[in-house]
């Protein structure tokens, strides 16, 4: 896969000065990096969520913002698909409803189809006639995911959105989300804190800190002393106490 995204932005936010310039071209690339490093806000200025205050961002070619020129493509017209940990589902539509709020140039059957099969996906089938009111909080999470997908967008960003799911619920979805994902050409850049993530999806990771990206590559590379560090606490909690 070719660079993808282009990013050349510059942004105050209270005591962070967000200062990013990459290129990505893996599929999966994690963003790496402490509580207040600017993670989110990224995710946000990519998602046309925050105005940066000098920059320019490309998604496949196609100016998203760029502030020299006045071009600006909302949030509605990115293509981009974005889960945060706090869901933001609509309280007023039950779980299909909300799925399908972004397929209005689908056909009533098409849409349908298609919000069958994302529930499927995501384990949620069975959640079809719910209101957001009466899920968990790991069962908002998975038609979050389904309704970003839906629309199969040219770009997902996950902003930690298996933060309510079980171990092994998690490890299910993430297997069948980066499956979808690769089958259809769509890369996603997700914001994690879990050092072993970013091994299982054989990911490329950028590192920022302070809000600049401090390190990007592939994550055996970029996370070598982070994983030296999780080997030896795994091997330390193995050990049969003598």
């Amino acid at each position: 896969m070719s660079e993808y995204l282009q990013v050349n932005v510059d942004h105050r936010l209270g005591d962070l000065a967000l200062q990013v310039t990459c290129a990505l071209s893996a599929p999966w690339t994690v963003l790496f990096g402490p509580s207040g490093a600017g993670k989110t806000s990224l995710l946000r200025i990519l998602g046309g969520l925050i105005r940066p205050d000098r920059g320019h961002v490309a998604l496949h070619g196609r100016t998203m913002v760029d502030t020299a020129s006045g071009a600006w493509v909302p949030p509605a017209k990115r293509a981009i698909g974005f889960v945060t940990q706090r869901t933001t589902l609509f309280p007023n539509m039950n779980v299909t409803a909300n799925v399908a709020f972004g397929l209005s140039a689908f056909s009533r059957r098409s849409s349908d189809e298609r919000v069958a099969q994302m529930l499927e996906l995501f384990q949620g089938s069975h959640l079809a006639t719910r209101m957001p009111a009466d899920l968990s909080g790991g069962e908002k999470q998975r038609v979050a995911l389904a309704r970003a997908l839906a629309p199969e967008p040219r770009l997902l960003l996950l902003d930690e959105p298996f933060t309510g799911l079980d171990a092994d619920l998690k490890g299910s979805i993430m297997e069948q989300l980066t499956t979808w994902l690769a089958e259809r050409e769509v890369p996603a850049l997700y914001v994690s804190h879990d050092v072993a993530e970013a091994f299982q999806t054989a990911a490329d990771v950028m590192v920022i800190d302070h809000g600049q990206i401090q390190a990007h590559g592939p994550a055996q590379v970029v996370l070598a002393s982070q994983r030296e560090q999780l080997l030896r606490q795994l091997g330390a909690g193995s050990r049969e106490p003598g």
